[in-house]
């Protein structure tokens, strides 16, 4: 049977708390030999490894500090004390995980209460891409209201190995990324999202990866997302690529392997 990878979930989120177990077979069920899983605070670090732990032939894991930190409504942007405990963290676990990320910028005007704010972020970000250069890392990042900075500080760093996920910019943005050797992943909330189908149409198959971002980005707003539904963005990619359902599996995983070499140390493929 054909494989995919689901390049960017989240599933030590707390909506996955009480099924885990079941969200896994369903996910396997539909295909899905590894899921490359991220955090979004300090906080779930300890339980992306865990998790990793505990299912070692299904779980990726990835560290780093998201862009946006707290949770509503305080939520804010992230800054150079939120790496205080995370970089020792991932210094210290760094042959455990495939990448770093979640990272990034996001300047959502509401995370953006003053030009400090994205200064900050843009420093967080520098931080974790050193990491990422240092232990020959690819990063998962986050761009939102931010592609063309993400894309142009990713470039300026020097960065080679990147996944700009659920990429919310014009096309022809994603297109300077796309000349720098990027990534671009799409969730099942393709299925409902215009720029999401002006960017698919746009780019290439050969720099294109699949992910959920479970729990969230799934084909029916509102409701909790799960790795499962990844066949929904494969089946949506073929169809606008008009190729079948196995090629866009068979390019998506050959390219996770690719950005993810480590995914071989994690997964039987």
């Amino acid at each position: 049977m054909a494989i995919v990878i689901d390049a960017h979930c989240h599933l030590a989120a707390e909506e996955f708390d009480e099924d885990i177990d079941d969200v896994i077979t369903k996910g396997k069920e539909a295909g899905i030999a590894a899921a490359v899983v991220v955090p979004e605070h300090f906080g779930e670090f300890q339980k992306v490894l865990d998790l990793a732990e505990r299912y070692p032939d299904f779980i990726a894991p990835c560290l780093g500090v998201h862009p946006v930190q707290g949770s509503n409504p305080n939520e804010r942007s992230a800054c150079l004390e939120d790496l205080d405990e995370a970089n020792p963290f991932i210094e210290k676990h760094h042959d455990k995980i495939v990448g770093i990320g979640e990272v990034g910028l996001d300047f959502t005007p509401w995370y953006i209460k003053m030009p400090q704010n994205k200064e900050d972020q843009r420093n967080v970000f520098i931080k974790q891409i050193d990491i990422a250069k240092k232990y020959d890392l690819p990063v998962n990042v986050h761009s939102r209201s931010a592609g063309n900075h993400a894309i142009t500080l990713l470039k300026e760093q020097g960065v080679s190995k990147a996944l700009l996920h659920a990429f919310s910019g014009r096309a022809s943005v994603a297109m300077e990324g796309v000349q720098a050797g990027y990534y671009f992943s799409f969730p099942p909330v393709i299925v409902r999202s215009e720029q999401k189908q002006k960017l698919l149409a746009r780019l290439p198959l050969d720099c294109m990866l699949l992910e959920t971002d479970s729990p969230a980005c799934g084909p029916e707003k509102g409701e909790r997302n799960v790795p499962a539904n990844i066949t929904l963005s494969c089946e949506y990619i073929a169809q606008v690529k008009k190729v079948d359902k196995e090629t866009v599996m068979r390019i998506t995983t050959e390219n996770a392997l690719k950005l993810f070499p480590k995914l071989k140390n994690f997964v039987k493929l």
